[in-house]
Order: structure tokens, then sequence, then C-alpha cells
């Protein structure tokens, strides 16, 4: 029996990992993490829970990583900490970027390169393939996985450019080969099932790029993911041509366009970039950064720039490009960024005014078509994406020519067991999101974020009583303090304290003698005065002293 077992990716933007086994044996393709939404004070990261992994740790062969985004690998170094020892293959830039991660949180692994076209064992049940796809990172690559029970074809997150920057074009043919073999199950990207355009080449944008920068008269700034060399890459090429020195703004694009260069990613003169700092010494027009934050993260360059922090000080002649799209639910967060920069005095370009600044590294509904017709699998589960996405892949698939029951709609923790050549549910697994702070040094509960959020919008009130420790009498208190209430709030506070003096001088005195019970009337009487006047019911932190 061949099982697939999706960890997460099915229902979200991020967390992807996915577990095939077979014959008993495990194999995991990539590990990912997600970043939180807004709403979730002290997360960090979200990964995957892998219990599923934990509990069945002798049985994992490998984990085979198809890129080197964070949503596709950032979670490694906790699924190691957890499953030491398991072998990791990847494409040689997609290793770089996983060894940095795993050097940065102190975790050791054993890392192996892999090339396109040139299977490679994984334990001994698993045959496994690279193929070249085209994304916005090098070295991406979706996977062929033989097994004795079929093969499968796992996209990665791919597109279909004709003409991409590296030349590397996504392998069709590669994937038409295996469909005329035979493929059990095709698992294929679905983050851009909704659109029925093609997805633009990335020579767009260079185009786009040229047109814009060679009319500004002042600094151009851009900000991308750090992780797209390739548009880096022709940025950095295009700035060489119109005289431009660069600056990197943010640790991830000083990382990575160094890693790049080390690799033979990136070919361009040490005297093509200058520091940051040293960009108000240089005349506006002769400069260009290079800068993280497109999607408005406090702490990202772009943020910077727009709160007037730092060396760069943005005003009148300098263009500033936005070369993303906001991730669904940064909308509000990315808009109020571009109102700042209006502020600044600066040209803001951005995909809802320049549709050219950015084009997506994931295959539209058309292209999505193209590979179903081509790999013609027995079956089809829609991977990487939020649940309409899915949906609408699968309808994708229908309209391809797949009955019904050969598409097989999966989420997080659900068993597809293929048997005899058909595929079914057959149970679930333990999944979900583990909720990690910074640097991931501690798992945030739901319970822990659950108050965090109530402590957010009802404030939080000290209340402190003070016993005679002999005759467990009423000696002073509630008194009472407050943080996060609102100036009306604020004044009520000795009207409550006094209504909970009479509620808790009902307690009797042989119950005052418990600490534990004293706080849980405490915490009951001040939440009931509370509410009496602000029909709100803040968190109240009990505190007891004997005298």
């Amino acid at each position: 029996m061949l099982q697939v077992i999706p960890l997460g990716g099915l229902g979200e933007i991020g967390l992807n990992s996915l577990v095939i086994a077979c014959r008993g044996e495990l194999l995991l393709i990539d590990a990912g993490l997600m970043f939180p939404a807004e709403g979730m004070p002290g997360v960090d990261i979200i990964i995957p829970d892998f219990t599923h992994l934990k509990q069945n740790a002798a049985q994992l062969k490998g984990v085979v990583l198809t890129h080197g985004h964070e949503d596709h690998l950032g979670a490694l170094p906790y699924l190691l900490s957890e499953v030491p020892g398991v072998p990791i293959y990847a494409t040689r830039f997609t290793l770089a970027m996983a060894r940095h991660r795993l050097e940065e949180l102190g975790v050791e692994a054993d890392l192996r390169e892999i090339e396109p076209r040139e299977p490679f064992p994984v334990g001994t049940v698993f045959q496994v393939e690279a193929s070249r796809v085209t994304h916005t990172v090098p070295d991406a690559v979706g996977f062929i996985v033989r097994t004795p029970e079929g093969t499968l074809i796992h996209t990665g997150d791919f597109k279909l450019d004709p003409d991409p920057i590296d030349g590397l074009r996504t392998d069709l043919e590669r994937w038409g080969e295996a469909g005329e073999q035979g493929v059990l199950c095709l698992l294929s990207d679905s983050t851009n099932s909704e659109l029925s355009e093609e997805t633009g080449s990335e020579r767009v944008v260079e185009q786009t790029f040229e047109r814009l920068f060679r009319d500004a008269t002042g600094r151009v700034v851009v900000a991308l993911f750090s992780s797209n060399l390739h548009r880096v890459r022709h940025l950095l090429a295009l700035a060489e041509r119109l005289g431009r020195k660069v600056a990197l703004q943010g640790r991830s694009m000083q990382r990575n366009v160094e890693m790049a260069r080390q690799l033979g990613y990136l070919d361009v003169p040490d005297s093509l970039f200058v520091h940051v700092d040293t960009v108000p010494l240089l005349p506006p027009q002769r400069v260009m950064v290079l800068t993280t934050g497109a999607q408005g993260e406090p702490r990202a360059g772009l943020s910077q720039l727009a709160a007037g922090d730092g060396p760069v000080r943005l005003g009148p002649g300098d263009l500033v490009v936005l070369s993303s799209r906001p991730i669904p639910g940064n909308e509000r967060v990315v808009g109020a960024l571009i109102d700042e920069l209006h502020w600044r005095g600066a040209r803001v370009a951005y995909a809802q005014v320049e549709p050219g600044v950015h084009v997506s590294g994931h295959a539209s509904r058309p292209q999505q078509k193209r590979v179903l017709e081509l790999v013609k699998p027995r079956h089809f589960i829609p991977v990487h994406g939020e649940g309409r996405h899915l949906h609408r892949h699968l309808a994708t698939a229908r309209e391809s020519g797949l009955e019904p029951a050969q598409c097989l709609l999966a989420q997080d923790g659900d068993v597809v067991s293929f048997q005899d050549g058909l595929g079914r549910f057959t149970g679930s697994v333990p999944s979900g999101r583990i909720f990690k702070d910074r640097f991931g040094s501690g798992v945030v509960t739901a319970d822990t974020l659950q108050e965090r959020v109530r402590l957010s919008e009802t404030g939080l009130v000290a209340a402190v009583v003070v016993l005679q420790r002999d005759t467990q009498k009423l000696v002073a208190g509630p008194q009472l303090s407050g943080q996060g209430l609102s100036l009306d709030e604020q004044v009520l506070l000795p009207r409550v304290a006094q209504d909970a003096r009479g509620l808790f001088e009902e307690m009797s005195p042989q119950l005052r003698g418990d600490d534990a019970l004293v706080r849980e009337e405490l915490t009951r009487v001040v939440r009931r005065a509370f509410r009496l006047y602000t029909s709100k019911r803040p968190l109240v932190v009990p505190m007891v002293v004997r005298v």
C-alpha cells in the first residue's frame, strides 16, 4: 500500500510538508513554516505538528526539499531537533539556504546535494528524481517519486515561463515522459488556481523596471522578497547599465545576495555595491537600494525608510517600487506603508498601479491545466493553497477529463491510500499548527495565545488583599491597579474595589486560610464587580499578602 499524508500546506499558504509512506518507510517532501497573521501577539513563526513523524521516526528515511523558500524549508531545524539524523536531499542553492537556517539555530544535519534528472534512492523503497521547475528562486525542482506501488509527481512551486531569466524552463518533457509510463497520482501547486490569465514572464518585470528607472531622477528603492534572486539578478544588471551603485538593506537581503555570489548564481563586481550608510553622500540619481519589507513587516528595511529611520531619507524625486503583491491578510498593513511613503514625497509604484512591477512565481489555471493534460495522472491531489485554491484546482482537473473518483480533495492530516491502483481516504494522523516565539525558543500554546488576545482587548487588573495570618481577617484591599484600561475604566477602579471588598468579606475565615482559594475568589469578585460598571471581564492577577 502507498499512502500520501499532508501535514501542512493543504488549507493554507505555508507550512508545506507532505509524507509519502510505502511498505514501512516514510519520505517527507518539504518542511515549511508560516508567518503569523495579525492578532497573534508574541508568535513569530508557525510550524507543522510533526507528531506523526516523531511517532514513526525509525521509518523516516529522508527529507527532499523542492526549493529554498521559508514556507518549504523553514521548519527543518525544528523537525531535525525532534527526529535527528535524517538525510536531507536538495539542489545546490536550496541546500545552501537550508544549511544557513540550520546553522542559525545550531542544528546539525546530514545534507546531500542532488541534480535534476539524476535519480537517487531514499531508503529501500523510494526512487526519487528531481525535475527542474521555474520559480522565483534558483534551483527549484519538483519530484518524480517511484515506488513499488506506483509513481507520484509532486510539482513543487512552479510556473511555465517561456523565457525565464536564467534560461531554465520547467522540465515539462520529463513530466510528459513519466506520464507516458503511467503516473498514479499528481500533486500540483494550487496557489494561482483562481487566475484565468497566463502567469506572466519575468521578462515583463525586467522591461517595466527599465522603463521606470530610466525616467527616475532621484534614488530608486526596490522592495522585494530577498529570496527572489532571479529578480535581484536583473536589478543588479540594470543598475550596472544605468550607472547606479547598489546598497543592500535588510539582513536577509545581504545574506542571500552574498550567498548567491559565492555560489556563482550572481556574477557582479564588488565595485557595484556600496554600504547603505554611504547612500546620503552619493548623488541621488546614482543610487539603487534593494530592501526587504514589501509585505509591510514592521522591522524590515522598507518600514524603516517609510518611518524616516536610518541613514537614507526619502523625499521628492525618489522612486519606491514594491515588487510583490500583498500576501492575503497583509493588504491593510501594506496600504498603510504605501501611504507613509507618499507622505515622504516619494513616487510609489506597486502592482495595483503598475502591474508590470511584479509577476507571480506560480502557475495560473491555464498552466495548471496544461500539466494535468500532459501528465494524465490516474489520480489528482491539489496541494499548496487555501481551501478555495484547492477546490478551484480540483474543478480544473475535472475540466481536464478526470472523473470525480480520481480527484481527491485532501486536508492536513488526511491519509490517502492507494491500493491496486485505486485511491481513497482511510483515516487521519495528528496534524495542526505549533506556534513558536522569537527565535523558536519556546512553544506558545493556543490557551496562551487566546489569553494574550484577550489581554489586548480587555486589559489587566492586579488585585491585592492583605490578610491577618492568624485570624484570616481582611486587613486591607482589594487594592486594584490596571494596565491597558481606558481612562474611564481607571476612574472606576476605586468603586470596583469597594464592591469587590463587600463580596470578598462574604468568604468564610476557614476558606481564607487557603491561598489558592483566596486567589480564585479574589479573581471572581473583581471580575464580577468590574462587569457591573463596564460589561468587560479583564484579566485579573490576584495577589495575597499575609501579615
